[in-house]
């Protein structure tokens, strides 16, 4: 490589800059004004992008918000894979989403920051962000239930949807308390009461098939 060629650690990391920041001016446009109040062309100007450019690194308007849970993609999947010997899936499952509560991961909806009671708001209370934030939910039930039984017998299915459906249904009444101004210690003892009433009937019906 020449020296007049840009390294490609540098146009990586400047890659991944133009991203965050295209996503950072977007949330905020967002959360100041409604998601359907902002247009994309406003945000590209804002970001001091083109429009081209702005979709190069998000494919839709929605991902400009829905790229934060990325990183948890598959997330129970491979939770299940990687399970400690001895730990049937759904041991595996609740002792993760507990210690996710006890690190107050914003995905569990127990976070009272008030960004992140914001952004939750905004995606909770947006059409098109819960439209779309349900085929994140559909990927990790089909990577679940891969995980469960790569034969992809129909009891791995529905377990993997009634476990992607309750978590879903758990960060949402926690986030609902903690946004209407409870006591976030007071939410989390009844988000970890929850979650291991929610496993218990689970495991009524998963201990029938092997999980």
């Amino acid at each position: 490589m020449s020296s007049s060629e840009p390294d490609p650690g540098l146009r990586t990391v400047k890659k991944q800059r133009t991203r965050q920041t295209i996503a950072d001016v977007a949330i905020a446009l967002f959360l100041d004004r409604g998601f359907d109040q902002v247009s994309v062309a406003e945000i590209a100007s804002a970001a001091e992008v083109s429009k081209p450019t702005l979709f190069r690194y998000f494919a839709s308007k929605e991902e400009l918000v829905l790229h934060r849970f990325a990183d948890h993609r598959g997330e129970a999947g491979r939770v299940v894979r990687e399970r400690a010997a001895g730990l049937t899936p759904l041991d595996a499952l609740e002792r993760h989403q507990q210690e996710r509560l006890a690190a107050r991961d914003p995905n569990t909806g127990l976070n009272d920051t008030p960004e992140v009671l914001a952004f939750l708001r905004l995606i909770y209370e947006t059409p098109s962000l819960s439209a779309h934030l349900r085929e994140y939910v559909d990927a990790d039930t089909r990577a679940l239930a891969e995980a469960l039984d790569p034969d992809g017998r129909m009891a791995a299915r529905l377990l993997a949807a009634q476990f992607t459906s309750v978590r879903q249904v758990l960060a949402h009444s926690t986030w609902a308390r903690l946004a209407a101004g409870q006591d976030i210690d007071t939410v989390a003892r009844l988000a970890a009461d929850e979650t291991a009433e929610a496993f218990a009937l689970l495991r009524d019906g998963a201990a029938t098939h092997g999980f």
